[in-house]
């Protein structure tokens, strides 16, 4: 006996139509009817009454209707308190990007108490695309209303939670002044340690480059990670846009400088993106609002 049979009876009992029944149950009549004929012969009797019109339930169907929704709600509640104890026992799933995996995160779940989790550090398109299939249960990402984050704002939920500062930097020269600048020029480009097409932060530089001229800059070295590209930068290997978060010891010892002025910086928000019918998520976050957020 399948659970559907009796959701379609009971459908049926309320609609006393096989064809409303059959749409609001989004199967065909003849799947519908096959269906409940088959939960008649495991009852052992009919329980609908097929002769009039509206069809109506035989008194063994009213007896099993009383008895069906009972029984469908206990099962229902039954589920839904398991599926809560088990959310209860099982790892929070993050999927972030490498920087907020590494630093915002790791501040948050410390902020929030104990939380077992599991983080997944990738980039912005794979983390979307594993919320949306339930791979994970809490997205945090960066958003900007000129770069905005796609996704169902029907379904999930967006929770500002931070933010951070994109900020053009390089290397200083023995001057104290930075060893690559902005805007750059075609004669003496700028090597640029660049982000992957498909990175967020990648997004982003390329919406702040759009003002320079061509030529102006060119790709030295390119990685999804802010870290390697700080690597890269601390040598003098070329200008690279990097968070804040990342660069305030590098920047206050003047291992690093900025090469850009404010016109050339990105503020960005924070997000915690999660399925609204997430209240495991909800409850967690709402416990830790703040937690973790802005600067170090």
């Amino acid at each position: 006996m399948d659970i559907r049979w009796i959701e379609d009876f009971l459908s049926l009992a309320q609609t006393r139509s096989f064809s409303r029944s059959a749409e609001e149950r989004g199967i065909t009549q003849s799947a519908l009817s096959k269906r409940i004929r088959a939960l008649e012969q495991w009852v052992g009797t009919d329980l609908i009454d097929r002769r009039g019109f509206p069809m109506g339930l035989t008194p063994a169907g009213a007896l099993f209707a009383h008895a069906a929704r009972d029984g469908v709600k206990a099962l229902t509640d039954a589920r839904a308190a398991l599926r809560k104890e088990e959310r209860g026992r099982r790892l929070l799933r993050i999927a972030a990007g490498h920087t907020l995996a590494q630093g915002f995160v790791a501040r948050w779940l410390r902020a929030v108490g104990p939380v077992g989790a599991s983080i997944q550090a990738v980039n912005v398109h794979d983390a979307v695309l594993a919320l949306m299939e339930g791979e994970c249960d809490l997205l945090v990402c960066y958003d900007h209303p000129d770069l905005p984050l796609v996704v169902d704002r029907d379904q999930f939920a967006c929770v500002p939670a931070g933010t951070e500062s994109l900020v053009p930097v390089s290397a200083p020269a023995r001057s104290g002044a930075p060893l690559f600048a902005l805007p750059g020029g075609a004669a003496s480009p700028v090597p640029l340690l660049a982000y992957g097409n498909d990175s967020y932060f990648g997004r982003v530089v390329d919406y702040l480059t759009a003002r320079t001229s061509p030529g102006a800059l060119a790709r030295a070295c390119e990685s999804d990670m802010a870290d390697v590209l700080k690597a890269l930068a601390l040598t003098g290997q070329g200008l690279a846009w990097l968070p804040a978060s990342a660069i305030g010891g590098e920047l206050a010892q003047g291992r690093l400088v900025p090469a850009g002025g404010a016109a050339w910086r990105l503020e960005l928000e924070i997000l915690f993106v999660f399925a609204k019918s997430n209240g495991h998520v909800r409850d967690l976050i709402a416990g830790g609002a703040g937690a973790g957020a802005g600067r170090p």
